[in-house]
């Protein structure tokens, strides 16, 4: 196998390449004879990740997804990952240009898995391409077709991953490119940045340098994580048995409220501080749920979650101990 990673320096493919690294030290017979990674700036990354810069099947080169002639010519790849699209630093993004990232992107790395001669091809979609989840639904199933409103330009990234789909039905009907899309919901690692707008980094920066852990809202949201050893096995079985044409729900089926996910944290980290709730709850008995239905990733390709949310939640937190 010879796989090709756009996206490969995020918090996806950081979790991925550590997957991988274990995987090698431990000798596995299914792993990658050649990884190239596709970077933006591979110097940087392979100074902040040193760790990255001395094996030898693991390789990066200078380009972006959004500009084809970039991408590496030459190299016949039997599978690609597709991950880039930027979630954290979106802030200096319009929703057009975070669209046109997304859409674009996702064309040119098509294009040139049809161009390599691909066997298969992962996407890297969200369950953000479900829109807002039903009171109705426990759990969001593959099944559900609902999406984001598209006439509200916020959605730009919802709307456009559920396009990506499309796209890859589409080229998988006119160039038999084999295909699978990987929903991805919400996570958790080392590798997860603490100071971007994700709920549970928050806490556990607020757990480790704060006085006390602040919940910005009302916390009655509903949340699941998945640790990133358990996403990046999850991709990689996905990758090469998940069934072609098909996608499958990525993340946690164990809900927790933002409330009691701030508890918890503080509870595994730092037992001393006060959890300070900005918001009182809103009369309602209608409440914001993000939460995947995995039994098709469960009874399918036999996959599971390994790492409970409190060993996963000190395993994060011990990066900066």
């Amino acid at each position: 196998m010879k796989l090709f990673i756009t996206g490969g320096t995020g918090f996806f493919g950081k979790s991925i390449l550590r997957y991988l690294q274990t995987k090698y030290s431990l000798g596995g017979s299914d792993m990658p004879e050649l990884v190239v990674v596709l970077s933006r700036d591979p110097d940087k990354f392979l100074f902040q990740y040193p760790e990255f810069g001395k094996l030898a099947w693991l390789k990066f080169h200078q380009g972006n997804i959004g500009s084809a002639s970039t991408l590496p010519l030459g190299i016949k790849f039997t599978h690609v990952i597709h991950a880039a699209a930027d979630s954290t630093d979106v802030s200096k993004m319009s929703n057009l240009d975070r669209y046109r990232q997304i859409v674009d992107g996702t064309k040119n790395i098509l294009d040139y898995a049809v161009h390599v001669g691909a066997e298969k091809f992962l996407l890297t979609s969200s369950g953000g391409v479900y829109g807002q989840q039903p009171s109705s639904l426990m759990t969001i199933p593959e099944t559900y077709c609902g999406m984001p409103d598209p006439l509200v330009a916020h959605n730009a990234y919802g709307v456009g991953k559920r396009e990506c789909e499309l796209l890859c039905a589409l080229y998988g009907e006119r160039f038999g490119l084999q295909y699978v899309i990987a929903r991805c919901f919400a996570f958790v690692g080392p590798d997860l940045p603490l100071d971007a707008h994700f709920a549970i980094g928050n806490f556990i920066r607020d757990a480790l340098y704060e006085k006390v852990i602040s919940v910005s809202g009302d916390g009655s949201p509903f949340r699941s994580y998945l640790y990133q050893d358990d996403l990046a096995h999850w991709l990689f079985v996905m990758l090469l048995s998940g069934a072609t044409g098909q996608a499958y729900n990525v993340g946690s089926d164990q809900a927790i409220s933002i409330a009691d996910l701030a508890i918890l944290v503080r509870d595994q980290i730092a037992p001393h501080k006060q959890v300070m709730i900005r918001d009182k709850v809103k009369e309602s008995s209608d409440r914001n749920r993000y939460i995947p239905n995995i039994q098709k990733a469960k009874l399918e390709l036999s996959l599971s979650i390994s790492i409970a949310l409190q060993e996963a939640i000190r395993f994060t937190a011990k990066k900066y101990v």
